[in-house]
């Protein structure tokens, strides 16, 4: 085998067989095989694709793990996937493989009738707190433009995962592209078609079906207890939850169950037209055909970490509280990524130690106040104007940063709308002060800028709680056979770690079955 490296123009990827016709064409040789491994945008120069290529002879084979079959789990042994997220979703896969019966609780609607409570939001500011673009079938993921960034591989197969989503309707794309991405509108189907996995081969979904119990009998059986009444019964649970999941903690520590405060992020969602992104990230040279332009940094501010955080290009704001009289927001982009907005998280690293207190929730608790603050505020500028409950608090970027009320606002894609605010001065000044330093020295093009329009607050980058658990069993520490697990349980950060999660959780809660 050997590898060759291809470029072609970018507003015309080659398919297939056009990487195998120019291999012929280089080699001289119509008997290799060629198999594109990455494919990424180099705006070094004039835009292009690069195709990094493995060839190999005849004689040699390009083995793929098959992955392995689903078996029919009808009447085997139950484990209760409490979570429809990518954890929850991934773990209930693996279980099938493993002979098991995934029984999934998720506390919200599935991902076509979660649309319309997420539309209520955005039109009127009306919050399910069970069904949001937080909770739901695909969780938080499944409408926040589908990236699919990780590629390490120090806790599990990142291709497993891809290649799963392929199965299930994704782009084969996702295979070889340096920056994969689904999109918020073909995310639904994939994870209606791993739905429908599940239930044909035996395993169960229950919506609408909030977790308030959780406990353990003296048989060595989980009972696991929904709002609405039911009960579920399993040798073995995984907690795929989520990170806004604030209730499942609060069940655990009024159990005495044990929890650890854990480092967090919290900031602005930054928009800029997605122009102005073009033209930097591409040096001028951006034109109809070619990609949306992204952009990442990380800076270090007085000790902590400012960073860019799930960037969508050619994408929008959306609402992403899951109480009321709250102001959340988030990005999302659909596959086409075409909007005239780009947007990001700008957010900065928040450890235990800059909290005071001992509680596990105290990074919680400042998470929540400040969401809260934002609510106020907006209504605090408006003096009692009808509005959007949703309406988010905004500031021009240089005004963020020189420190006075934005007179006008840019437009937005903020549906709900924007209100202009003093940001600096209602984020918490570990924040504002960081992101004022920090906003000047970002090296784009243009970025600092008085189009740039900063919009509050971004603060669900991930849990600030872990829930502990052994390293060597993936068990909670308080209860054996309790698995913790993903982005809620603080040991994941996106879609693709938190498939990885579940899958190493479903191993070994299918496992425990043997060893308990």
């Amino acid at each position: 085998m050997r590898t060759l490296e291809l470029t072609c123009p970018i507003d015309r990827p080659m398919s297939r067989e056009a990487v195998q016709a120019r291999i012929s064409r280089i080699t001289g040789r119509r008997d290799l095989s060629a198999v594109v491994v990455k494919r990424s945008i180099d705006a070094r120069g004039e835009p292009v694709y690069r195709y990094r290529v493995d060839v190999y002879e005849a004689t040699e084979r390009y083995d793929e793990t098959p992955l392995a079959p689903f078996r029919d789990v009808h009447n085997a042994e139950p484990v209760i996937v409490v979570g429809a997220g990518p954890a929850g979703m991934f773990a209930a896969l693996r279980l099938l493989t493993l002979g098991r019966k995934p029984v999934v609780l998720e506390r919200g609607k599935d991902v076509h009738a979660r649309k319309i409570d997420m539309a209520l939001l955005s039109r009127e500011g009306a919050v399910n707190p069970d069904s949001n673009y937080c909770f739901g079938e695909g969780g938080a993921g499944a409408f926040s433009d589908g990236k699919l960034y990780t590629r390490s591989t120090k806790r599990g197969d990142n291709m497993e995962v891809l290649r799963r989503l392929v199965q299930f309707g994704a782009s084969p794309d996702i295979l070889i592209d340096a920056h994969p991405h689904i999109g918020s509108d073909k995310l639904p189907v994939v994870v209606e078609n791993i739905r429908k996995c599940v239930v044909d081969h035996g395993g169960e979904y229950h919506f609408d079906s909030r977790v308030v119990s959780v406990a353990k009998g003296a048989d060595g059986l989980f009972t696991v207890r929904t709002a609405a009444g039911s009960e579920f019964k399993a040798a073995a649970v995984i907690l795929a939850t989520g990170h806004s999941a604030r209730d499942v903690y609060e069940m655990l520590a009024a159990d005495g169950g044990a929890l650890e405060a854990k480092g967090f992020a919290l900031g602005v969602r930054a928009e800029h037209p997605q122009s102005l992104i073009n033209r930097a990230q591409f040096h001028g040279r951006w034109h109809p055909g070619i990609p949306a332009a992204e952009y990442s940094f990380a800076l270090q501010e007085d000790g902590r970490g400012v960073f860019s955080f799930c960037m969508c290009p050619g994408g929008i704001l959306v609402p992403s509280a899951t109480e009321p009289e709250t102001v959340v927001l988030n990005g999302m982009s659909n596959s086409a990524r075409n909007s005239r907005w780009a947007n990001a998280g700008v957010v900065v690293q928040i450890e235990p130690e800059d909290i005071p207190g001992d509680s596990p929730f105290k990074l919680y608790d400042f998470q929540q106040k400040v969401e809260r603050d934002m609510y106020k505020a907006v209504r605090e500028a408006v003096k009692g104007a009808d509005l959007n409950p949703m309406a988010a608090p905004a500031q021009r970027m240089t005004d963020f940063c020189e420190g006075r009320l934005s007179g006008t606002l840019p437009e937005s894609s903020y549906h709900p709308g924007v209100v202009s605010v003093r940001l600096d001065k209602v984020l918490p000044p570990i924040v504002a002060d960081r992101l004022r330093k920090a906003f000047p020295q970002v090296r784009i093009r243009g970025y600092y800028s008085s189009e740039a329009l900063l919009l509050g607050v971004e603060s669900r980058t991930s849990s600030p709680i872990r829930i502990p658990r052994d390293p060597e069993t993936l068990s909670y520490v308080s209860i054996p056979g309790l698995y913790p697990c993903g982005e809620g349980a603080g040991y994941s950060g996106g879609i693709v770690s938190s498939a990885i999660d579940g899958l190493r959780c479903a191993e070994k809660a299918a496992r425990f079955f043997v060893t308990r």
